[in-house]
């Protein structure tokens, strides 16, 4: 299979730390340009020495790159991939890649009339752990599903200059993790969520804490839902899918896999417990890989835009009837 080649478009650290490392690690790509916007002085980069440092129009002009990897405030994420797909590139843009579903309906309009793969950075559904879940679940290994929890949270609030921390740049709770916490229940039931309701707690016009409850529903039938999150408590991510004879739980470092904490599932089945362990798997590895197969042999891509408008949908959704509250 012929190698992607690969540019990184913004010298963020989650891109030095993470993105990159897995563009080198994975079968079918390379890295070879970083864009900023002061070419040349990015640090940091050190693993990758040979690493040209370009503008953000020379990256786009490149006729050797392939694709384009996008890690830039969330605010301008439409933008720069609206630019990358008109010149020719292949976009792998990060989380939230809208800041409302209309956006995204605006990229599958771009992909579809440009033939390029778009979509958003979603890298947990390349996980084996979220794939077993969805197995499990949908193959009825807890029942009839009844009820699905979902929490997500850190604390920066010693870092009020971060992106999530500013409502200019899109920042936000929800915007950051709700995409996590929504998203892996509608990709592990196949539901869509529904009468939402939310109560919020901002600060300085970002939402620092977050519970949306309503109900999920899909080809599982209709389960209650509730999701948690927040950039003010301590370290917390779990996930449960609770059924009629059983649950299964992914709450050992579901959403940072093997960073957080060693991915594993456990299954709940009365006093029986079984678990599952992926101690190596890369998600973001994993992600580099299955875009560079759908760009290089047509086959589907795991999670396309039509899927992620469906998250960003749950989202416009609780900003909509979210109730501020204080305590």
């Amino acid at each position: 299979m012929k190698t992607v080649r690969w540019g990184v478009l913004g010298n963020a650290k989650f891109a030095r730390d993470h993105m990159a490392p897995a563009i080198h690690m994975a079968e079918n790509a390379e890295l070879v340009a970083l864009a900023t916007s002061n070419p040349g002085k990015a640090t940091g980069w050190d693993f990758h020495p040979g690493l040209a440092q370009v503008s953000y129009d020379d990256l786009l002009a490149d006729p050797t790159i392939d694709a384009v990897y996008i890690p830039l405030p969330n605010h301008i994420h439409v933008e720069w991939t609206l630019k990358a797909i008109a010149a020719g590139k292949h976009v792998l843009t990060e989380k939230p890649i809208s800041m409302t579903a209309g956006e995204i309906d605006q990229l599958i309009a771009a992909r579809d009339k440009s033939g390029l793969l778009v979509a958003e950075a979603y890298m947990i559904v390349h996980h084996p752990q979220w794939i077993r879940a969805r197995e499990l679940v949908q193959g009825g290994a807890i029942g009839q599903l009844r009820h699905i929890d979902a929490a997500f949270s850190y604390n920066n609030a010693d870092d009020l200059q971060n992106i999530r921390n500013r409502p200019e740049t899109g920042g936000g709770g929800i915007r950051d993790i709700g995409v996590y916490t929504y998203g892996s229940a509608r990709f592990v039931s196949g539901g869509e969520g529904e009468d939402i309701s939310c109560r919020m707690i901002r600060e300085n016009g970002v939402d620092v804490w977050a519970q949306l409850d309503g109900i999920m529903a899909g080809p599982l039938g209709r389960a209650t839902y509730s999701a948690m999150t927040s950039m003010r408590l301590q370290n917390r991510q779990e996930v449960t899918f609770h059924g009629d004879k059983g649950l299964l739980k992914v709450a050992n470092g579901p959403f940072n896999a093997n960073l957080f904490a060693e991915a594993r599932i456990e299954l709940h089945n009365g006093q029986t417990i079984t678990s599952e362990r992926w101690p190596d798997a890369n998600h973001y590895k994993l992600q580099v890989e299955n875009f560079g197969r759908s760009i290089r042999t047509g086959s589907a891509y795991p999670c396309p835009l039509e899927f992620t408008i469906g998250t960003q949908r749950m989202i416009d959704r609780a900003f909509e009837v979210a109730r501020d509250i204080s305590i």
